[in-house]
Parts: C-alpha cells; structure tokens; sequence
C-alpha cells in the first residue's frame, strides 16, 4: 500500500488500464494540486475524460499539457480528436499543423489536415 503513494501516476494508469474510470478521475482530481505542472499528468486526465465522452473537461486538460510540452505528437493527437468531439474544425487543423512540424511523414495528420481543408 506505500508504494501506491510513492508512485500516484503509476496507479492512475493503473485505475485507467483496468477500466476503472470513475475512480482514476477521483484519485486523479486529489492528485491535481501536487501535478497542476506535470503534462504527463495533465495528459493522464484529459485522456479519462476523452475515453468517458467528457470532450470539454478534456480539452481542458490538453490544453494545459499542451501549455507544460508543446511537442508531444501523441497529447496532440487527442486534442484534434476533442477539438473534432467538439465541432471546432480550426482549432482541429491548427492541431494537425502542429503535429506535421513535428513529424512531417505523420500520415494520419496528413490526411486528416486534407479532409479538413476541404470541408
């Protein structure tokens, strides 16, 4: 049981692998004070959120692992994903134009950056 507090992320991932959402956004939402500058957290949280069809509360949390690493393909990714939930189509390109500066051969970006435009 010690252990559980000396790695809190490990048993948010925990609680997230097992399907246990409602008590990973719990513990998650206690822990929020100690890691409001951790993006990997910030990143934990938003992605609950986005699995439980909480598209806003999650925008919320990528917003601030975006503010913490603006580099992280894959906390971008789920972003476009919200920003998509959400209907916010230029925010949702202004994500995959991120994403292909960091990865230029990143097709997923690249295709959806395409259907996107063409809308």
């Amino acid at each position: 049981m010690v252990g559980l507090f000396k790695q809190p992320k490990r048993h948010l991932k925990k609680l997230v692998r097992d399907g246990e959402y409602v008590d990973a956004i719990l513990f998650g939402k206690n822990l929020e004070p100690e890691y409001s500058d951790d993006s990997d957290f910030m990143f934990i949280m938003g992605s609950i959120y986005f699995i439980v069809d909480d598209a806003k509360k999650a925008l919320s949390y990528f917003e601030k692992s975006f503010q913490l690493n603006a580099d992280d393909v894959e906390m971008l990714t789920l972003k476009t994903n919200v920003h998509l939930a959400l209907q916010q189509k230029d925010e949702a390109i202004d994500c995959c134009k991120r994403i292909m500066k960091l990865e230029p051969k990143n097709s997923e970006a690249e295709s959806l950056l395409e259907q996107l435009e063409n809308i």
